[in-house]
């Protein structure tokens, strides 16, 4: 069978989930990822808020000029097109909330047991992202990434890969809401905030808010499917 035949074949094949209170054990070792770890957890986050950025700059008709990833874990998208309007606030919001859109779909496919196709389309969406990257270091960084994501998806076992894609999805469900909470104790001038601020008149702090709502909604729900079993049901 040949490589891409193989690669079809394992995306599609579902294999049982991991059970809840492996699931239970992995989000703990993520929490402690999140607050030991925080720099390297930070910048996979950014990859996703940078790709959330991009993905609406599409789908609202802009021109993606390219992305950006630094060394000190922060990020820049750039797109041409109308700089004010629906499309231009959709484009700033959907940074924030994107690790948690991830991370969603995520538990979603781990859950349903498509855990090695998860891996693959994480693989994938990194070698597109790849081709908007404008720096050196982004480049190696989202590189390394699907490199990584890519070996151990080919070499893991269907349970080492379920437990790989439920962890992927554990850290970005529970790091997504500390960014959103560090802008809100920082109050950056230049923050996506400010920016939507500036273009619709609603003070930042709402904007900082509706986003600390969404991913930590996010979380609770991703939770309710990664644990399903072992919380308590109403």
């Amino acid at each position: 069978m040949d490589v891409l035949g193989e690669l079809w074949t394992r995306a599609l094949a579902a294999h049982p989930p991991p059970a809840p209170t492996v699931s239970a054990v992995i989000a703990a070792i993520a929490v402690a990822l999140v607050l030991l770890v925080w720099p390297p957890v930070r910048m996979l986050v950014t990859v996703c808020h940078e790709a959330g950025h991009a993905v609406v700059a599409l789908l609202v008709g802009r021109k993606l000029s390219g992305i950006r990833l630094h060394s000190d874990t922060s990020g820049l998208t750039l797109s041409r097109g109308r700089p004010t309007g629906p499309g231009m606030v959709a484009v700033l919001f959907a940074g924030y909330p994107a690790a948690s859109v991830v991370g969603l779909g995520a538990a979603w496919l781990a859950g349903a047991g498509y855990a090695v196709g998860l891996l693959w389309l994480l693989v994938l969406l990194l070698a597109l992202m790849l081709i908007k990257l404008r720096n050196l270091y982004g480049a190696l960084v989202v590189l390394a990434t699907g490199v990584l994501v890519g070996f151990v998806s080919w070499y893991a076992t269907p349970t080492m890969a379920g437990w790989l894609a439920t962890g992927l999805a554990w850290l970005l469900l529970l790091s997504a809401p500390r960014p959103v909470v560090e802008l809100l104790v920082s109050r950056s001038p230049g923050s996506d905030a400010a920016q939507l601020a500036g273009l619709t008149h609603v003070p930042r702090v709402v904007w900082t808010l509706l986003w600390l709502v969404l991913t930590v909604g996010a979380l609770l729900l991703g939770a309710t499917w990664l644990l399903a079993g072992l919380l308590p049901r109403p």
